[in-house]
């Protein structure tokens, strides 16, 4: 009464369906731009932040406050104008 394990029909290997290396594609690109993106960080890392970060934002802002920085079109409307009669930009 055990004719019944010999009749099934003998499935291929299982390498063999395309399918499985579907499945098993999706994880493994995953695990490799893992390692990528883990190559990329180890090989170009961020630059510390300067200890005085905030001193130097203040200079710049003060440096883009300076007359002569002001927005195209004010300057362009003060072209001609002296530097001691040019309006201070808006904030």
């Amino acid at each position: 009464m055990d004719d019944h394990a010999t009749t099934l029909p003998q499935g291929e290997p299982w390498w063999r369906f395309p399918l499985v290396w579907m499945v098993i594609a999706g994880p493994a690109l995953v695990v490799i731009a893992s390692f990528v993106t883990l190559w990329l960080a180890l090989r170009t890392p961020d630059p510390v932040v300067a200890a005085d970060y905030y001193r130097r934002g203040i200079e710049i802002n003060r440096t883009l406050a300076d007359k002569k920085l002001m927005p195209a079109l004010a300057g362009r409307n003060h072209a001609a104008t002296p530097d001691a009669d040019v309006p201070a930009p808006r904030r």
